[in-house]
């Protein structure tokens, strides 16, 4: 069962408003005249207004790593030669639903925000990148409904882990595979075609929009967050929430409350127990505690779910969904799933946790994308908040783990709502 919730104040203008307000959807699609009536695709005035709004606001990437927005725009405004923007709807992580919802339900919100970026850049040409055939076909309407100013392509990939890594993007929408490129140059000194390149994520760019109709809630709108729920005893949701919104709050809501631990940012925040009832979904003191927001996705862990089985089940996960192009990351997240594995048989030697200790630390930063830094920390979290429940599995096998822990992510896998 999954659901749409919000949590926003009375009045607070948030993306999931049309659909919770009863707004005309047709097949579940907000339409052209829905979405002017809410201010939608307001005329163009002096963008470097907005601009300074979105700085001063604060707002922060949606795509996992919350690089300031404001920083990636200026970026690419001022690299030499005429930018381009993307808007990546590609989750890779399989315990978000947040984009493909905003490309399936409200497309328009998600073009505006490619048109305000363009003008903030200067960019004459865009793309909407996705792998969902569902939300290729809502864009694609949404494109015929209202034709925008600028060029706007649809790129679709096939759906991996690391196709929405941003050099991936450009390297698919330039007609090879979604995978990554070597760092140096970024995408926003040299993307598509060479151009400077802005890969922003779906989220961000609708959160750009929306901050444009409603230019006296900007930081609001800039301080909220959509967040996928999950976990085995209770309901699969899609929520927006204000930053600072306990995670206590968020697991009480879709019936979690039981839950002893939680996993982070999809894969990408790491395992967190004893006190994560007490973490606020903010960037900044989740990453003081140690853990990440990334792409909004959390899992929560119930009594009976071993977070080895957890840890194994996601770093297997991750090394089946490596590029293969690095060395280093094959090697390490082959060696990764292989020791926790290992664990979770009741098969470790006695150096066991201090090799997986050695290499969480030193793996994370070596690949050419994060997917080696997220099985890392997936590790060295599992080490630094359940020592005792991998010394229990020294020579035993515990009843979650008996079976065996697949390679696909189901755990982890939530349907778009």
């Amino acid at each position: 069962m999954t659901g749409v919730f919000s949590l926003l104040p009375e009045g607070r203008p948030g993306l999931l408003d049309p659909l919770l307000s009863g707004a005309r959807m047709p097949g579940g699609t907000e339409d052209i005249s829905t979405y002017l009536a809410a201010g939608g695709y307001a005329p163009l005035t002096v963008t470097d207004r907005l601009l300074d709004r979105i700085a001063a606001a604060g707002l922060r990437g949606r795509g996992g790593a919350g690089f300031p927005a404001a920083v990636k725009l200026r970026a690419v405004r001022d690299a030499p030669g005429p930018p381009v923007v993307v808007a990546n709807g590609e989750e890779g992580e399989p315990g978000s639903v947040k984009d493909r919802w905003l490309l399936r339900h409200r497309p328009h919100v998600v073009l505006d925000g490619i048109r305000l970026a363009a003008a903030m850049t200067g960019a004459e040409r865009g793309f909407v990148y996705l792998s969902d055939a569902h939300a290729e076909r809502a864009v694609c309407r949404a494109l015929a409904e209202c034709p925008p100013h600028l060029r706007i392509d649809v790129v679709r990939a096939e759906h991996t882990y690391v196709a929405g890594e941003e050099t991936a993007v450009v390297r698919r929408i330039e007609g090879g595979p979604a995978l990554p490129t070597a760092k140096p140059p970024r995408p926003f000194q040299s993307g598509v075609g060479g151009a400077p390149t802005l890969v922003a994520n779906a989220e961000t760019l609708a959160r750009v929009a929306v901050m444009y109709s409603r230019p006296d809630a900007a930081a609001a709108i800039a301080g909220t967050h959509l967040v996928t729920l999950s976990g085995g005893d209770g309901a699969a949701a899609l929520v927006e929430v204000p930053a600072g919104t306990h995670l206590k709050v968020l697991a009480d809501l879709c019936g979690h409350g039981r839950a002893g631990a939680v996993l982070l940012g999809g894969l990408f925040g790491g395992l967190y127990g004893h006190g994560w009832t007490d973490l606020p979904l903010d960037h900044d003191r989740l990453n003081t505690a140690g853990a990440a927001l990334g792409c909004g996705a959390l899992h929560f862990l119930h009594p009976r779910d071993c977070p080895v089985a957890v840890a194994t089940e996601a770093a297997a996960y991750l090394a089946a969904q490596s590029a293969r192009q690095c060395g280093v990351c094959v090697a390490g997240t082959r060696a990764l799933a292989g020791t926790l594995t290992a664990v979770a048989r009741g098969e470790a030697g006695g150096d066991t946790a201090d090799k997986l200790h050695r290499w969480s630390r030193q793996l994370p930063g070596r690949g050419a994308c994060g997917l080696l830094d997220a099985a890392a920390r997936v590790v060295g979290t599992l080490l630094a908040h359940f020592p005792d429940r991998v010394h229990a599995h020294s020579g035993s096998v515990c009843a979650a783990c008996q079976g065996g822990t697949p390679e696909d992510g189901r755990r982890f896998t939530v349907p778009v709502p």
